[in-house]
């Protein structure tokens, strides 16, 4: 494991021992062009506060948008994300290539 995702862990254990709800997003799968590899990892509490990333920016709206509904329902999500390169910097992705994306909520 990384230090970075480590740092990510270790803050999203933080906020959780003082009463937030958080949810983890971690990176499962890219094909492509992806700024960040599988096991990249995002903490979002339900306050909107966030650590790691999960895309460069790309996909991390929509990415924290599905984190906060993880939290309110408590079910896990697959997220994924793809784009042709034709179409990569109309949608946000300027990568190009797929990026699969799990998010669940921390107990």
């Amino acid at each position: 494991m990384s230090a970075e995702a480590e740092d990510v862990l270790k803050t999203a254990a933080a906020w959780r021992a003082a009463g937030e709800e958080v949810a983890l997003a971690t990176v499962t799968q890219t094909w492509g062009s992806s700024p960040r590899p599988a096991g990249s990892q995002m903490a979002v509490t339900a306050s909107g506060r966030m650590a790691g990333s999960v895309s460069g920016g790309c996909i991390e709206g929509a990415v924290a948008d599905a984190a906060r509904e993880t939290m309110r329902t408590g079910t896990p999500q697959l997220l994924d994300f793809g784009v042709t390169n034709e179409r990569a910097w109309e949608v946000g992705l300027a990568c190009g290539g797929k990026v699969k994306v799990f998010v669940e909520r921390l107990a």
